[in-house]
């Protein structure tokens, strides 16, 4: 399915099926994102029973699985750290190709997790192992 992408940046098919891969193989919930639309939210918001308890997490999620989930769609493009005048914080706020990946979600959310493969689960965890920007 072609995204309609942000009008001023375009996304080439592989960045988007990557992006959208990462997005369905991590451990989150729409709220998460929806809410990094609206403001940076800070990692220990996410991590352990206050990510459940948030509507971020289903299940309780280490501090460690949870920066290295958020660091991998980083490096997809779909979050970026907010920085702040000290340098990085640990808010995480969508990019533009997120912003296009939520909507994506939201207009189709009772399917689009469903949507995910074995071979997807896989491609995506050997990118990720093998740090693979493709």
């Amino acid at each position: 399915m072609t995204v309609p992408a942000s009008p001023s940046i375009p996304y080439s098919d592989n960045s988007l099926n990557r992006a959208r891969r990462a997005l369905r193989c991590a451990p989150f919930t729409l709220k998460l994102y929806q809410d990094f639309q609206k403001q940076g939210i800070f990692l220990e918001k996410i991590v352990g029973q206050t990510g459940v308890d948030e509507g971020y997490t289903l299940n309780p999620i280490a501090e460690l699985i949870v920066e290295n989930d958020l660091l991998w769609l980083i490096n997809v493009g779909v979050l970026r750290r907010e920085v702040d005048g000290q340098g990085i914080t640990d808010s995480f706020r969508l990019t533009p190709l997120g912003r296009t990946l939520t909507a994506e979600w939201a207009a189709d959310e009772a399917t689009w997790k469903d949507e995910l493969t074995l071979g997807d689960r896989l491609a995506n965890r050997l990118r990720r192992w093998l740090r693979l920007p493709i």
